[in-house]
């Protein structure tokens, strides 16, 4: 496919002749593990609640350091162990536990294309027993403050030169025509619309049928067609920070982009702010 990061993609093909590696820690990200993990799994797979385990308790936020080492460790993962993810909504949640693991210097991560829905679509082994696994330490960097947009880093590239918004959600998200998508009745905003000067470009045109991703030719056509280049400084975002994860994926490890930021307050944060401007 020519990507520009081959190794940061694996396939269900891999994962199934790997899936007893010792070195390897296969990680399900889901949103609501009840109807996913819980019922089958990966044999072998840790759970990462998205909800419950990459987010901090209290405040809208990521983890701590000290949280993400807590969570690794407790997984039985070391600075040594290979990180396999992979998760619900088309691996929506395990692209940004990539992202999260990535923003604290985790280097041995790897996603697992096409996620739940294709390995479940092959038909591959599954299991519902819950794994457990000997505590280890980890030892995670400082936060990498050049992939992380927060509201006021928004605020002040709207209308600037070489820089670029892009909005993956739906049309209709993007148009103001709906709050949030039915799967998430309980995470709206307070008006609709999107952020001025944003393109629409929805996560899922980024990917396949069966939720692999496109060739790099296919989505180097897909972003340039609008106005999307690795010369421009890119911010992604769309409701909770999920799915621009996804697309923060593809132009940085696919396409290999150099200056790409998630904004992972997203339209929760800004669709809810006072003041904020909006488009529809």
């Amino acid at each position: 496919m020519d990507y520009a990061k081959p190794d940061s993609l694996v396939s269900t093909e891999w994962v199934a002749a790997n899936i007893h590696n010792s070195s390897l820690r296969i990680v399900e990200v889901d949103y609501d593990p009840v109807p996913n993990y819980n019922q089958s799994h990966i044999p072998g797979a840790v759970l990462f609640d998205w909800r419950k385990d990459l987010n901090d308790p209290v405040s809208r936020d990521l983890l701590s350091r000290q949280q993400l080492e807590e969570l690794l460790g407790k997984a039985g993962i070391d600075n040594s162990t290979t990180v396999v993810l992979y998760g619900d909504f088309n691996n929506w949640f395990a692209a940004y536990a990539f992202w999260d693991l990535l923003y604290y210097g985790v280097a041995n991560i790897k996603l697992m294309n096409g996620g739940r829905k294709k390995w479940l679509a092959e038909d591959r082994e599954v299991t519902k027993e819950v794994p457990t696994y000997p505590r280890a330490s980890f030892s995670a960097k400082e936060p990498d403050a050049s992939i992380r947009a927060y509201i006021d880093d928004v605020k002040g590239v709207i209308g600037k030169g070489g820089w670029a918004l892009v909005d993956v959600r739906s049309p209709a998200e993007f148009t103001g025509q709906v709050l949030t998508p039915p799967e998430y009745p309980n995470e709206g905003a307070q008006r609709g619309g999107h952020i001025p000067g944003a393109v629409n470009i929805p996560w899922g045109q980024a990917v396949n049928e069966d939720g692999t991703f496109k060739s790099a030719d296919e989505l180097q056509k897909l972003y340039a067609s609008r106005g999307i280049t690795p010369d421009k400084n890119i911010v992604t975002y769309c409701r909770i920070g999920e799915r621009s994860s996804h697309t923060w994926f593809v132009l940085t490890h696919l396409l290999g982009f150099r200056n790409v930021k998630n904004y992972d307050g997203s339209w929760s944060e800004w669709g809810n702010g006072i003041k904020n401007p909006i488009e529809k």
